[in-house]
C-alpha cells in the first residue's frame, strides 16, 4: 500500500470511529494554528504524515504517527490548557509583527508550550487575554454563538451623555457597519474625563474605539476585565496564571 492510498483509506472514516483524529484538528490542538489555518497549510502542501504529503483535510492522525509542518516534526498535543494573561499596552497580539513591534508572545515567560490567543487586544489596549495551547479551543471560545460577555473599562475624554450610552443597546451603526447590542454605563466623571463600563458579546476589530469615536469621545485607556466566566481580577500587569483543570472542566466541559 502506498502512502497516498493509506491516506485515502484514513479519509474514509468519520471522527469517532477509532481511526484517530482529523489532522487539522490535531494540528490545532498541538498549537500549530487554528483549524482553518491548518487546512490552509494542507492546501499549501506544507504538511506531511509519516513522511507522506497530506492533501486531504479528512486525513486522520493515529497514535504513533509522525506529523511534520514545513519540515519540522510537531510534538504530540498536550492536554488542553488555558491561561489568563494581563496584557499591558504597547504589545501586539501576534506571533510575528511585520512592523517589528513588540509582541505578546515574545513577552511571555520562558517554558510555556506554544500558545495562541483567544481573540485579540490591539496595541493600545490592555487587560485580560486568554491564551491556550489548543487552537481548536481558541476558535471555539471566539465564536459569538457562545454568548459570552466581554467586559471592559474605558476611559474617555469628552462630554458623556448617558442617553447616548443607553442607545447603544439597540446596536450602533458606524460608517455603515452595524454592530451588535452594547451595554454601556457611566462609572465616574471628573471634568472632561470619564470612566465607562462596556459589555458586548461580539468584539470586532477596534469596535469600542470606533463606537466611542462616533459619539465624540476620545478613548485614552481601554482595559478588558473579563471574557465570559474568566476574570482579570487582581492579576498584575504582565502576569500569567494558568486556569486550573477543575475550573476548566467546570466552565468548558467539552474541552
Amino acid at each position: 500500500m502506498t502512502g497516498q492510498t493509506g491516506q485515502a483509506d484514513r479519509a474514509d472514516a468519520p471522527d469517532g470511529t477509532g481511526r484517530g483524529e482529523r489532522i487539522a484538528k490535531w494540528l490545532a490542538r498541538a498549537g500549530v494554528a487554528s483549524r482553518r489555518d491548518a487546512e490552509k497549510l494542507l492546501l499549501d502542501g506544507k504538511v506531511r504524515l509519516n513522511n507522506q504529503p497530506v492533501n486531504h483535510p479528512a486525513t486522520f492522525v493515529q497514535d504513533g504517527d509522525v506529523v511534520q509542518v514545513a519540515g519540522r516534526v510537531v510534538d504530540v498535543p498536550d492536554r488542553t490548557r488555558l491561561w489568563r494573561y494581563h496584557k499591558p499596552d504597547g504589545l501586539v497580539t501576534t506571533h510575528k509583527d511585520p512592523e517589528g513591534r513588540p509582541t505578546v508572545f515574545a513577552a511571555l515567560p520562558p517554558g510555556l508550550p506554544r500558545v495562541v490567543s483567544v481573540g485579540r487586544l490591539d496595541l493600545n489596549s490592555e487587560g485580560l487575554l486568554l491564551l491556550t495551547n489548543d487552537g481548536a479551543l481558541a476558535r471555539q471560545l471566539e465564536l459569538p454563538s457562545n454568548g459570552w460577555i466581554r467586559r471592559y473599562r474605558v476611559r474617555v475624554f469628552g462630554s458623556v451623555n448617558e442617553r447616548q450610552l443607553a442607545d447603544l443597546a439597540r446596536g450602533p451603526v458606524v460608517d455603515g457597519v452595524r454592530y451588535g447590542p452594547i451595554e454601556a454605563g457611566l462609572d465616574s466623571r471628573k471634568g472632561d474625563n470619564a470612566w465607562i463600563t462596556v459589555a458586548l458579546r461580539e468584539g470586532r476589530n477596534r469596535e469600542i474605539r470606533r463606537v466611542m469615536m462616533s459619539l465624540g469621545f476620545h478613548v485614552s485607556r481601554l482595559i478588558r476585565t473579563s471574557y465570559g466566566p474568566f476574570q482579570l481580577a487582581d492579576l498584575g500587569r504582565s502576569e500569567l496564571e494558568e486556569v486550573t483543570g477543575k475550573v476548566l472542566r467546570e466552565q468548558l466541559p467539552k474541552a
